[in-house]
Protein backbone atom coordinates (compact mmCIF):
# COMPACT_ATOMS: atom_id res chain seq x y z
CA UNK A 1 0.00 0.00 0.00
CA UNK A 2 1.43 3.37 -1.03
CA UNK A 3 1.99 5.90 1.78
CA UNK A 4 -0.34 8.88 2.06
CA UNK A 5 0.90 12.40 1.38
CA UNK A 6 1.24 13.23 5.09
CA UNK A 7 2.95 9.89 5.84
CA UNK A 8 5.42 10.52 3.03
CA UNK A 9 6.19 14.03 4.31
CA UNK A 10 6.67 12.78 7.87
CA UNK A 11 9.01 10.00 6.74
CA UNK A 12 11.17 12.23 4.52
CA UNK A 13 11.02 15.44 6.57
CA UNK A 14 14.30 15.04 8.53
CA UNK A 15 16.28 14.69 5.27
CA UNK A 16 14.81 17.73 3.51
CA UNK A 17 16.67 21.00 3.04
CA UNK A 18 15.60 24.04 5.06
CA UNK A 19 13.68 25.49 2.11
CA UNK A 20 12.02 22.17 1.32
CA UNK A 21 10.91 21.86 4.94
CA UNK A 22 9.20 25.28 4.68
CA UNK A 23 7.31 24.07 1.62
CA UNK A 24 6.43 20.76 3.30
CA UNK A 25 4.99 22.51 6.37
CA UNK A 26 2.96 24.85 4.17
CA UNK A 27 1.51 21.95 2.17
CA UNK A 28 0.63 19.96 5.29
CA UNK A 29 -1.12 22.96 6.87
CA UNK A 30 -2.82 24.18 3.67
CA UNK A 31 -3.46 21.05 1.64
CA UNK A 32 -6.36 22.63 -0.23
CA UNK A 33 -4.12 25.44 -1.51
CA UNK A 34 -1.38 22.95 -2.34
CA UNK A 35 -3.85 20.91 -4.36
CA UNK A 36 -4.92 23.90 -6.46
CA UNK A 37 -1.99 26.33 -6.61
CA UNK A 38 0.84 26.30 -9.14
CA UNK A 39 4.40 25.61 -7.99
CA UNK A 40 5.12 29.32 -8.29
CA UNK A 41 2.13 30.29 -6.14
CA UNK A 42 3.07 27.72 -3.49
CA UNK A 43 6.64 29.00 -3.46
CA UNK A 44 5.44 32.58 -2.96
CA UNK A 45 3.16 31.54 -0.06
CA UNK A 46 5.92 29.48 1.58
CA UNK A 47 8.58 32.13 1.05
CA UNK A 48 10.82 30.07 -1.26
CA UNK A 49 11.52 29.80 -4.98
CA UNK A 50 9.44 27.82 -7.45
CA UNK A 51 12.50 25.59 -7.99
CA UNK A 52 12.49 24.63 -4.30
CA UNK A 53 8.87 23.49 -4.59
CA UNK A 54 9.70 21.32 -7.59
CA UNK A 55 12.80 19.90 -5.90
CA UNK A 56 10.66 18.88 -2.93
CA UNK A 57 8.72 16.53 -5.19
CA UNK A 58 11.92 14.78 -6.27
CA UNK A 59 13.21 14.70 -2.67
CA UNK A 60 10.04 12.80 -1.74
CA UNK A 61 10.81 10.19 -4.40
CA UNK A 62 8.14 11.35 -6.84
CA UNK A 63 8.51 11.93 -10.58
CA UNK A 64 7.73 15.63 -10.43
CA UNK A 65 5.47 18.38 -9.11
CA UNK A 66 2.41 17.05 -10.94
CA UNK A 67 2.71 13.73 -9.07
CA UNK A 68 3.06 15.58 -5.77
CA UNK A 69 -0.03 17.67 -6.46
CA UNK A 70 -2.07 14.64 -7.51
CA UNK A 71 -1.13 12.89 -4.26
CA UNK A 72 -2.20 15.94 -2.27
CA UNK A 73 -5.42 16.36 -4.21
CA UNK A 74 -6.53 12.76 -3.57
CA UNK A 75 -5.85 13.04 0.16
CA UNK A 76 -7.53 16.45 0.44
CA UNK A 77 -10.68 15.20 -1.33
CA UNK A 78 -10.74 12.04 0.78
CA UNK A 79 -10.42 14.08 3.98
CA UNK A 80 -13.21 16.42 2.93
CA UNK A 81 -15.53 13.47 2.22
CA UNK A 82 -14.68 11.87 5.56
CA UNK A 83 -15.55 15.04 7.46
CA UNK A 84 -18.92 15.30 5.73
CA UNK A 85 -19.73 11.66 6.47
CA UNK A 86 -18.60 11.75 10.09
CA UNK A 87 -21.40 11.34 12.60
CA UNK A 88 -19.74 10.21 15.79
CA UNK A 89 -19.76 11.23 19.46
CA UNK A 90 -16.37 12.89 19.03
CA UNK A 91 -17.76 15.10 16.27
CA UNK A 92 -20.79 15.94 18.41
CA UNK A 93 -18.54 16.95 21.30
CA UNK A 94 -16.52 19.25 19.07
CA UNK A 95 -19.69 20.91 17.77
CA UNK A 96 -20.98 21.55 21.30
CA UNK A 97 -17.74 22.87 22.76
CA UNK A 98 -16.85 25.03 19.76
CA UNK A 99 -19.59 27.45 20.75
CA UNK A 100 -17.38 28.52 23.65
CA UNK A 101 -13.90 27.54 22.52
CA UNK A 102 -14.15 28.06 18.75
CA UNK A 103 -10.86 29.91 18.36
CA UNK A 104 -8.93 27.39 20.42
CA UNK A 105 -10.49 24.31 18.87
CA UNK A 106 -10.61 25.35 15.22
CA UNK A 107 -7.49 23.31 14.26
CA UNK A 108 -8.91 20.05 15.71
CA UNK A 109 -9.38 17.38 13.06
CA UNK A 110 -12.52 15.43 13.98
CA UNK A 111 -11.32 12.22 12.31
CA UNK A 112 -8.05 12.24 14.26
CA UNK A 113 -9.89 13.13 17.45
CA UNK A 114 -12.20 10.15 16.96
CA UNK A 115 -9.19 7.86 16.40
CA UNK A 116 -7.49 9.22 19.52
CA UNK A 117 -10.59 8.70 21.68
CA UNK A 118 -11.01 5.15 20.38
CA UNK A 119 -7.39 4.36 21.26
CA UNK A 120 -7.66 5.90 24.75
CA UNK A 121 -10.74 3.79 25.52
CA UNK A 122 -9.39 0.47 24.22
CA UNK A 123 -5.78 0.66 25.49
CA UNK A 124 -4.57 -1.59 28.29
CA UNK A 125 -2.96 1.50 29.87
CA UNK A 126 -2.56 5.20 29.12
CA UNK A 127 0.61 7.14 29.92
CA UNK A 128 0.31 10.94 29.86
CA UNK A 129 3.48 13.02 29.56
CA UNK A 130 3.87 16.77 29.94
CA UNK A 131 6.97 18.59 31.06
CA UNK A 132 7.54 21.99 32.61
CA UNK A 133 4.72 24.41 31.63
CA UNK A 134 2.67 21.78 29.82
CA UNK A 135 2.62 19.54 32.92
CA UNK A 136 -0.41 21.46 34.23
CA UNK A 137 -2.52 20.40 31.26
CA UNK A 138 -1.10 16.86 31.40
CA UNK A 139 -2.05 16.54 35.07
CA UNK A 140 -5.61 17.79 34.41
CA UNK A 141 -6.10 15.24 31.63
CA UNK A 142 -4.61 12.51 33.85
CA UNK A 143 -6.95 13.38 36.75
CA UNK A 144 -10.10 13.50 34.61
CA UNK A 145 -9.23 10.35 32.66
CA UNK A 146 -8.75 8.46 35.94
CA UNK A 147 -12.43 9.08 36.60
CA UNK A 148 -13.34 7.28 33.37
CA UNK A 149 -10.96 4.32 33.20
CA UNK A 150 -8.21 2.51 35.10
CA UNK A 151 -4.47 2.18 34.45
CA UNK A 152 -3.74 5.85 33.73
CA UNK A 153 -0.20 7.04 34.50
CA UNK A 154 1.49 10.46 34.55
CA UNK A 155 5.03 11.73 34.00
CA UNK A 156 6.86 13.99 36.43
CA UNK A 157 7.05 17.73 35.61
CA UNK A 158 10.74 17.44 34.70
CA UNK A 159 11.26 13.83 33.69
CA UNK A 160 10.06 10.23 33.57
CA UNK A 161 10.99 6.76 34.80
CA UNK A 162 12.23 4.27 32.25
CA UNK A 163 10.91 1.59 34.59
CA UNK A 164 7.38 2.90 33.96
CA UNK A 165 7.82 3.13 30.19
CA UNK A 166 9.19 -0.41 30.22
CA UNK A 167 5.68 -1.64 31.03
CA UNK A 168 4.20 -0.22 27.83
CA UNK A 169 2.90 -2.72 25.28
CA UNK A 170 1.58 -2.65 21.73
CA UNK A 171 -1.87 -2.23 23.30
CA UNK A 172 -0.86 0.91 25.23
CA UNK A 173 -1.36 4.58 24.34
CA UNK A 174 0.94 7.46 25.23
CA UNK A 175 -0.26 11.07 25.16
CA UNK A 176 2.55 13.64 24.89
CA UNK A 177 2.06 17.38 25.33
CA UNK A 178 4.80 19.18 23.40
CA UNK A 179 4.75 22.93 22.85
CA UNK A 180 7.42 25.60 22.27
CA UNK A 181 9.97 25.60 23.66
CA UNK A 182 10.09 21.87 22.86
CA UNK A 183 11.67 19.71 25.54
CA UNK A 184 13.95 16.76 24.85
CA UNK A 185 12.03 14.74 27.45
CA UNK A 186 8.84 14.91 25.39
CA UNK A 187 10.61 13.61 22.30
CA UNK A 188 12.38 10.90 24.30
CA UNK A 189 9.10 9.65 25.77
CA UNK A 190 7.52 9.49 22.32
CA UNK A 191 10.50 7.67 20.83
CA UNK A 192 10.67 5.17 23.69
CA UNK A 193 6.93 4.52 23.45
CA UNK A 194 7.28 3.77 19.74
CA UNK A 195 10.09 1.31 20.50
CA UNK A 196 7.71 -0.47 22.88
CA UNK A 197 5.10 -0.63 20.12
CA UNK A 198 2.69 1.76 21.87
CA UNK A 199 0.51 4.25 19.99
CA UNK A 200 1.59 7.88 20.43
CA UNK A 201 -0.85 10.80 20.48
CA UNK A 202 0.81 14.21 20.25
CA UNK A 203 -0.88 17.35 21.54
CA UNK A 204 1.22 20.05 19.95
CA UNK A 205 1.17 23.26 17.93
CA UNK A 206 2.50 21.93 14.60
CA UNK A 207 2.08 18.65 12.76
CA UNK A 208 5.79 18.64 12.05
CA UNK A 209 6.97 19.59 15.52
CA UNK A 210 9.59 17.14 16.91
CA UNK A 211 6.92 15.00 18.62
CA UNK A 212 4.48 15.48 15.74
CA UNK A 213 6.93 13.76 13.40
CA UNK A 214 6.97 10.68 15.64
CA UNK A 215 3.29 10.51 16.64
CA UNK A 216 0.65 8.23 15.15
CA UNK A 217 -2.07 10.82 15.83
CA UNK A 218 -1.56 14.58 16.14
CA UNK A 219 -4.07 16.88 17.83
CA UNK A 220 -3.34 20.58 17.31
CA UNK A 221 -3.82 23.21 20.01
CA UNK A 222 -5.31 26.42 18.61
CA UNK A 223 -2.91 28.66 20.51
CA UNK A 224 0.12 27.95 22.67
CA UNK A 225 0.01 31.26 24.50
CA UNK A 226 -2.71 30.30 26.99
CA UNK A 227 -3.01 27.17 29.10
CA UNK A 228 -6.79 27.26 28.60
CA UNK A 229 -6.35 26.20 24.97
CA UNK A 230 -4.77 22.94 26.16
CA UNK A 231 -7.43 22.46 28.80
CA UNK A 232 -10.15 23.07 26.20
CA UNK A 233 -8.72 20.37 23.94
CA UNK A 234 -8.33 18.04 26.93
CA UNK A 235 -11.98 18.65 27.84
CA UNK A 236 -13.02 17.65 24.34
CA UNK A 237 -11.11 14.39 24.73
CA UNK A 238 -12.76 13.65 28.09
CA UNK A 239 -16.27 14.54 26.87
CA UNK A 240 -15.83 12.34 23.81
CA UNK A 241 -14.62 9.42 25.93
CA UNK A 242 -17.65 9.75 28.19
CA UNK A 243 -20.08 9.69 25.27
CA UNK A 244 -18.28 6.93 23.38
CA UNK A 245 -18.09 4.56 26.36
CA UNK A 246 -20.90 5.63 28.68
CA UNK A 247 -21.33 2.20 30.31
CA UNK A 248 -17.72 1.78 31.47
CA UNK A 249 -17.35 5.43 32.48
CA UNK A 250 -20.64 5.33 34.37
CA UNK A 251 -19.70 2.23 36.40
CA UNK A 252 -16.33 3.70 37.37
CA UNK A 253 -17.83 7.05 38.37
CA UNK A 254 -20.51 5.29 40.41
CA UNK A 255 -17.83 3.32 42.27
CA UNK A 256 -15.80 6.47 42.86
CA UNK A 257 -18.82 8.30 44.28
CA UNK A 258 -19.26 5.51 46.86
CA UNK A 259 -15.60 5.83 47.86
CA UNK A 260 -15.90 9.62 48.08
CA UNK A 261 -18.97 9.26 50.33
CA UNK A 262 -17.29 6.69 52.61
CA UNK A 263 -14.24 8.89 53.05
CA UNK A 264 -16.26 12.10 53.41
CA UNK A 265 -14.04 13.82 50.85
CA UNK A 266 -16.60 16.36 49.66
CA UNK A 267 -18.70 18.60 51.89
CA UNK A 268 -21.72 18.35 49.57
Amino acid sequence: MNPSFQELIKHKFPDLSRGQKKVAEFLVNFMEKGSLYTAGQIGKEAGVSETTVIRLAYALGLNGFSDLQELMRKEWLSSAESKEAANKPAADSVAEEKKIFDEWLSPVDEKELSQAVDSLIKSDQVYIAGFRESHTAAYWLYYKMNQLRNHVLLSFPTGFLLETLCNLTSASTVVVFSLPRYTKEALEVAQQAKKQGAKVIAITDRRLSPVGQVADITLLAGTTEHILSLLALSQIIISSMQKRDEKTAGKRQEHLEKLYAEQGIFLE
